[in-house]
């Protein structure tokens, strides 16, 4: 018997029904439209866009079965039978009693921001994430990162960089008292730290701290299937147990979540609200009504409904999370193949890479990964996104945040792009790379009242 062995290459549990034919630009093209755009990468149009890595949200390719569920939508005002499916399928794979359906993630976050928090209180949590933190302080309140120091560097290999430093939760906790903070928001696969995931063990113990002193932990799940993948693949005793499970033991640390079901749960549109607490929950049912629908669809199609129904339980397929996490994973090797410097370990949804170490003659001012994102698309017509001073934005006072974190994000899109796709995205980034030194930055010249990151134009620098 042969004792080589070898580690085998693994394809995707899917196969294609239907493509969509991309338009290819030259590079005058590419330079006329990000000007046009005021290089910002959120204002180019789709059609002058080659390979589309802005965001993961909303832009995954949906089953053949999500497709059949679109045909079966019950468009009745109130008590469609596709919310009934919607419910059920939160009940079954997450565990939470209670089911408010929003027109997405930030729909959930602004009725949860206004059950919960009073002018003054502090929420702490495991880094910001853009719209929760706007809506919390919309609402009074104030936001507390409480995250581990090592989710902000990029080269520690922490595996699971998520994790709440419990010492400072526990500072905030004796500083403002327990009935000045109504919840800890608690992100699965944290989004702003590199996609990187918060494990069991710490969310344990975080639960037990909290439900001593009567905190409620609120869940931002947009990607917790994700995150639960990183425990059965990081953490020591899970390597046996499903993705499903794990997903379920996440869930069960928390009281509540707010979805963003356009990542994890393979949809388009579509999120909702997800209490225990059943006087909260009624709270927040009369508020979605103002806000967003009837309670029963709450801004969603039945259609959709259904659509994240299924999707929400092929996003627990074991097999699934090994292909999506698995080409993240792909193309954080090849970048780190070039030397390029990126957040590790390579995260959930994408490949965050470090721009102040890609361009570190540029000062945060000068917006290095607002630039770089540019010269990324400049170069191949590849769209990537800004994670760093631009979207961090402002405080109460009008004064910039300056994240430790400077990031462009390359967000893979699920069941959509090959490994040759990954391929033209590293050596489009390799590229920029070799001519680091003679990139100019940028100034910003229009800057709107909330979330800039949108919408703020910039030039060129000299």
């Amino acid at each position: 018997m042969s004792t080589h062995t070898q580690k085998r290459s693994w394809a995707e549990p899917y196969k294609m029904k239907m493509v969509e034919l991309l338009h290819m630009t030259t590079k005058a093209q590419r330079v006329k439209a990000i000007k046009a755009a005021g290089f910002n990468t959120f204002q180019l149009k789709s059609e002058d866009v080659y390979i589309d890595l802005l965001t993961d949200s909303g832009t995954s390719a949906m089953s053949d079965r999500q497709w059949a569920g679109l045909i079966t939508g019950d468009e009745a005002y109130a008590g469609s039978r596709n919310f009934y499916h919607l419910e059920a399928a939160v009940r079954q794979f997450y565990g939470y009693r209670h089911v408010i359906p929003t027109h997405q993630g930030r729909g959930a976050e602004n009725i949860l921001s206004k059950v919960m928090i009073k002018p003054g209180d502090v929420i702490p949590g495991n880094m910001y994430f853009t719209t929760t933190r706007l809506h919390q302080e919309l609402a009074g309140g104030i936001f507390a990162d409480i995250i581990i120091d090592e989710a902000h560097d990029p080269a520690n290999l922490h595996p699971f960089k998520g994790n709440v430093d419990m010492n400072k939760l526990d500072a905030l906790v004796k500083k403002h008292g327990a009935r000045k903070i109504p919840y800890v928001s608690i992100a699965t696969n944290v989004n702003m730290a590199g996609g990187q995931p918060i494990s069991l063990e710490n969310l344990r113990e975080l639960r037990a701290y909290t439900r001593e002193r009567g905190i409620q932990i609120i869940h931002d799940m947009t990607r917790v299937a994700e995150n639960a993948y990183f425990i059965q693949q990081r953490e020591p005793g899970y390597g046996d147990m499903s993705i499903r499970d794990i997903v379920k033991a996440i869930c069960d640390c928390t009281d509540g979540a707010t979805m963003s079901a356009k990542k994890d749960a393979l949809v388009n549109i579509g999120g909702f609200l997800a209490l225990n607490d059943l006087d909260l929950f009624e709270e927040a049912r009369s508020l979605v009504v103002v806000y967003e629908g009837l309670d029963t669809y709450g801004g969603l199609a039945g259609r959709d409904m259904e659509a994240i129904a299924i999707g929400i339980a092929e996003s627990v397929d074991d097999l699934h999370q090994h292909a999506r996490v698995g080409q993240v994973e792909y193309l954080g090797q090849k970048m780190m193949d070039f030397g390029i410097p990126i957040v590790k370990p390579v995260g959930g949804h994408g490949v965050f890479l470090d721009a102040s170490a890609f361009l570190p003659h540029l000062s945060q001012d000068e917006f290095p990964a607002q630039t770089l994102a540019s010269e990324i698309y400049i170069d191949s017509g590849v769209r990537t996104m800004e994670r760093g001073i631009v979207s961090a934005g402002r405080d109460a006072q009008g004064r910039n945040y300056y994240p430790r974190l400077e990031l462009v994000r390359f967000t893979i899109p699920r069941r959509v792009y090959t490994q040759a796709h990954m391929d033209v995205v590293a050596e489009s980034t390799a590229a920029v790379w070799e001519k680091r030194n003679r990139i100019k930055g940028l100034k910003m010249v229009y800057e709107p009242k909330y979330l800039r990151f949108f919408q703020a134009r910039f030039e060129k620098l000299g």
